[in-house]
């Protein structure tokens, strides 16, 4: 029962990432879809979200099991489900999730007749956070290295990060001619907590000796960074959970500083290129900064130390202490934000025309009721990039009522539909956007699901 608690810490603990938002993408009647690129087609007089309420977002997933694989009630017993899962993955698969409230939003049109010049402007609170499969640790923590004489055991297996923050940002989003929009986006970030591990190193092996029974060699080079967290340690604080994060949401963490950038081109009027690159920035970490470290190495020749007992031949316990010690650090840190990249091809069709017009005086923008399309999305990550490819289709159903289809491969799902609608009535919008709509059948097996949805007001221009 230990092992498995151990392995279960190991695999769940911190497992959280992905932020592909390709149903936002682009969606340009939600005006949320400024955060993915800040040079997206938007034609708006000025809009505000409603605070708390006009952006909240959640996505979770894993690329090796579902919670079906582990906690279905089928009448297998639990570790052998546990087993099944440590040795079908692999350490490239990762678990997912991602959180995201806005806490105000807005943005305006500069004045003036001419004017092709937007603000926009906001506050939110994110939780994100990545964790590989620790396979060989896991493997390690539940058959130890009995039946595993001669094998490596790659402590970089251990790779996590996770973080609580807000961000104001600042954008700025113009009209450089009618084929070509750019827009520019700047943030403080202002971190909560922070826990990041993923510059680890080392190995274990063991192999029969000619001399002796056995060999052992562990080599760690292993550390984890925290800020934020260590005071909670202290037995003499009392912790007061929502005076800190409010504290540190409102620029009292650590700080860092960040960009977006995009744009949206017109080669035809009727084909769209858009690109953006989202959270390049970083987080300097010093205050309540406290890092643990395992860093050294371990040989031992003899009959193989039970060191989970604190009981060895030659006291190889201390020994092993003394050799890889836990050492407390606390000097400042530097985290990088998860970097994104958009792009999208988009083929518009269905031109819609005014049902009464004075075609003397009115020359509207030519505008389309359906557009099919195609979105590349990449994101850094400690290890490999995570890729999605997504196919859309987009359609003006009412003059109120916008919607938007996807079909999207990523390393979660070959088989993710996804939707969005769109409604606004008068100034009011509200959204819903969701994806692997064919996994709600049963969300246990599910290897990704996310949701978005959020209530804005918006004043259009008005023709004249």
């Amino acid at each position: 029962m230990k092992k498995t608690v151990w392995v279960l810490v190991l695999m769940l603990a911190i497992n959280c990432f992905s932020q592909n938002k390709q149903i936002l993408y682009n969606f340009t009647s939600v005006p949320q879809s400024l955060l993915t690129n800040p040079g997206a087609d938007f034609k708006y007089n000025f809009y505000f979200g409603i605070p708390l309420l006009s952006g909240i977002s959640a996505n979770v997933g894993s690329s090796g099991f579902s919670a079906y694989d582990l906690f279905a009630d089928n009448g297998i017993d639990f570790n052998v489900k546990l087993r099944n899962v440590v040795f079908s993955t692999t350490r490239k698969d990762r678990l997912a999730i991602n959180e995201q409230i806005e806490v105000f939003n807005g943005g305006f049109k500069i004045a003036g007749e001419q004017s092709d010049s937007y603000i926009s402007f906001g506050m939110y609170q994110e939780f994100d956070a990545l964790s590989y499969v620790p396979k060989d640790l896991a493997i390690l923590a539940l058959d130890g290295n009995r039946d595993y004489l001669g094998k490596v055991f790659d402590l970089g297996d251990l790779n996590v990060k996770a973080e609580m923050l807000s961000v104001f940002h600042l954008g700025f989003h113009k009209n450089i001619n009618k084929n070509f929009i750019l827009g520019v986006r700047g943030k403080i970030y202002s971190s909560i907590y922070n826990v990041s591990s993923t510059n680890n190193s080392g190995y274990i092996y063991t192999i029969p000796s000619s001399t002796v029974v056995y060999e052992q060699m562990i080599y760690s080079q292993l550390q984890l960074n925290t800020s934020g967290i260590a005071k909670y340690d202290d037995e003499n604080y009392e912790p007061n959970v929502v005076k800190d994060i409010t504290k540190r949401a409102f620029l009292g963490g650590n700080l860092g500083l960040g960009f977006d950038a995009g744009f949206t081109y017109y080669p035809k009027k009727n084909v769209q290129l858009t690109a953006s690159m989202i959270d390049v920035g970083f987080i300097k970490h010093n205050k309540e900064v406290e890092s643990l470290t395992y860093k050294g190495t371990y040989e031992y020749k003899g009959v193989i130390p039970k060191f989970s007992s604190g009981e060895s031949v030659e006291n190889g316990f201390q020994d092993f202490k003394d050799a890889i010690p836990l050492d407390t650090l606390y000097a400042a840190y530097t985290t990088w934000r998860p970097a994104k990249f958009n792009s999208s091809v988009q083929f518009s069709f269905d031109e819609e025309r005014p049902e009464e017009c004075n075609c003397l005086d009115y020359n509207p923008e030519t505008t389309y009721k359906s557009a099919v399309g195609a979105q590349l999305f990449v994101m850094t990550t400690p290890r490999t990039p995570l890729v999605a490819f997504t196919t859309f289709y987009r359609r003006k159903i009412f003059k109120s009522l916008q919607m938007k289809a996807t079909y999207t491969l990523d390393s979660y799902s070959y088989n993710n539909i996804g939707l969005g609608l769109s409604s606004t009535f008068g100034p009011v919008n509200f959204y819903v956007l969701a994806d692997n709509l064919l996994e709600y059948r049963d969300v246990t097996k599910a290897n990704s699901l996310s949701f978005q949805l959020g209530l804005n007001v918006i004043f259009k221009n008005r023709k004249k």
